[in-house]
C-alpha cells in the first residue's frame, strides 16, 4: 500500500457472459424513473447481471427481501466461477464514451483507514458533500453480508499535469486488452485494459508524487459517497474484532473505486437548481436579502445566482459560489415554514416552467466550477448537498469489475 492506495485481485464476468447484459447502472439512478428498471429488467432476462448483485433504489422498499437474494446469487456466482480473477496484484484502466467525450479511469482500491466521511474531516481521502447518516444503513447492509463488492463511487484526484491514468489511456495498445463493448440503455462505449506489472509500480509513484503538492487532500469522492461510507461503516464493525496483524491484510480494509481526474475535458460539472413550493415570493426575497446582508454576503447585480417567480427575476453576483449561504437560508426558512416544500432540479428551462405555477420561487446558481472543489473543500470543508452533478443519469459509472471483501 502507499499513499492509501492498493492494487488487487479484480474480478471480472467469464467468457461468454453477455457484457453488455451484465453492466447496469449505478443503483442511485432513476430512482424516479421506475420505467428504466422495468427496461432493464427486460434486457437482462435470465442472463447473469449486476443486476442480481446490486440494489436499484427504486427497489429500496423491497430491501428486506432483496438483500438475501443478492447475497445468495453473489455466493452462487463464484461456486459456479461467473467471476473470474482477470487481473493478478493490479489496476484495470477503463475508457468511457459518452456525449460529452472520452473519459479514462482507473479502477483501484484505496484505504478506507485514511477515509473520514465527519465534518471538518482533515482526512486523505474526504467527502465532497455532506453525507446524510440515515442514507448509509441499507448500503451497509448489502456489504455486510457480502463476499464480493461492485463499485459505483467514482474518485476525483486533482491532476492538472495527466501524470497518472492519461499516461496509461496514451500506451493502452501495448496493454492488455479485458473487455470493449456497448453499454445498455444509452450509457455509451465501455473499453477497459489491465494494468499490470510495472506500470502498477508507476501509478504508485505517481500518485506519491501527487500527493506531494496535493496540501493534504489527495482524494475527493465525486459520486457514491454514501457507498463508501457504508463501507467504511462495515470496516469499522470488522475491524473490532481483528489483531493488529490481521487488520493489516483484511480485504474489507479496502474499497474499490474508479479514480478519474477532475481535469479531464470530458467531465463536466452541472449545476442543481433549487424549487421552493408553496411560499410567499416576495417576503421570501426580503428574507433572503437580510440574510445575506446579516451574514456579510458581498452581493452585487450578476449572473452568479439567478432567482426567479412567475413575473420577476432577481440577479447576483457573487465573490465566491452562491451556494453555501443559499443552501443554509433554505434550510432555515423550511424549518421556519413547514408549510413551504423544497425540490432540486436539472435544467434551467425546467426551474422557469414549475415557477408559472405562482407560489414557487426557482433559484438557479451558477455551475460550480471544477478548479474551486479543492481548495473550496480545503476552506469551507464538504460542499452543501446537491450542488452539482458529474455528468446526466446515464454517463455515471456502470457495475462492471468486482473484488472479494471477505477472506476466501
Amino acid at each position: 500500500m502507499n499513499d492509501a492506495l492498493k492494487s488487487a485481485d479484480i474480478l471480472l464476468p467469464k467468457q461468454g457472459i453477455d457484457l453488455s447484459k451484465w453492466a447496469v447502472v449505478a443503483c442511485d439512478q432513476f430512482t424516479a424513473q421506475p420505467e428504466y428498471w422495468r427496461e432493464t429488467e427486460r434486457i437482462v432476462s435470465e442472463a447473469p447481471s449486476a443486476l442480481r448483485v446490486t440494489l436499484p433504489e427504486v427497489y429500496l422498499s423491497e430491501a428486506e427481501t432483496r438483500i438475501p437474494a443478492i447475497h445468495r446469487t453473489m455466493r452462487e456466482y463464484l461456486r459456479e466461477g461467473v467471476w473470474q480473477v482477470a487481473v493478478k496484484n493490479g489496476f484495470v484502466l477503463v475508457c468511457r464514451e459518452t456525449g460529452t467525450g472520452i473519459r479514462p479511469g482507473l479502477m483501484v482500491c484505496l484505504d478506507l483507514d485514511q477515509y473520514d466521511f465527519n465534518p471538518g474531516s482533515h482526512s486523505l481521502i474526504r467527502p465532497t458533500e455532506g453525507t446524510v447518516v440515515s442514507r448509509v444503513p441499507p448500503r451497509a447492509k448489502i456489504r455486510a453480508g457480502a463476499p464480493v463488492e461492485l463499485p459505483h463511487v467514482m474518485m476525483l484526484i486533482d491532476d492538472p499535469g495527466y501524470t497518472i491514468i492519461e499516461p496509461l489511456l496514451e500506451k493502452r495498445d501495448a496493454l492488455r486488452p479485458l473487455y470493449d463493448l456497448e453499454l445498455m440503455q444509452a450509457g455509451g462505449h465501455l473499453k477497459g485494459w489491465a494494468v499490470e506489472g510495472g506500470d502498477v509500480e508507476g501509478v504508485y509513484a505517481a500518485i506519491h508524487k501527487l500527493r506531494e503538492h496535493c496540501d493534504g487532500l489527495l482524494y475527493a469522492v465525486g459520486d457514491g459517497n454514501h457507498s463508501l461510507a457504508a463501507a467504511k461503516q462495515c470496516w469499522l464493525d470488522i475491524k473490532e474484532h481483528l489483531s493488529p496483524e490481521q487488520r493489516e491484510q483484511h480485504p474489507a480494509r479496502y474499497a474499490m473505486v474508479e479514480l478519474v481526474n477532475l481535469a479531464c475535458p470530458s467531465l463536466i460539472f452541472e449545476p442543481i437548481h433549487r424549487v421552493v413550493y408553496h411560499a410567499n415570493a416576495n417576503a421570501l426575497m426580503s428574507e433572503y436579502k437580510e440574510y445575506l446582508l446579516a451574514n456579510g454576503a458581498e452581493m452585487g447585480e450578476g449572473d452568479d445566482l439567478i432567482v426567479f417567480t412567475k413575473s420577476s427575476a432577481w440577479r447576483f453576483a457573487s465573490k465566491q459560489h452562491p451556494l453555501r449561504l443559499l443552501q443554509a437560508f433554505l434550510d432555515d426558512y423550511l424549518a421556519r415554514h413547514p408549510e413551504a416544500e423544497i425540490d432540486y432540479i436539472h435544467g434551467d428551462d425546467a426551474v422557469k416552467a414549475l415557477v408559472q405555477r405562482g407560489d414557487a420561487v426557482g433559484f438557479m446558481p451558477r455551475a460550480f466550477d471544477k478548479a474551486e472543489l479543492f481548495p473550496y473543500i480545503q476552506k469551507w470543508g464538504v460542499l452543501p448537498r446537491k450542488t452539482f452533478s458529474m455528468g446526466e443519469a446515464n454517463e455515471k459509472r456502470y457495475y462492471l469489475e468486482a473484488r472479494r471483501i471477505l477472506p476466501e
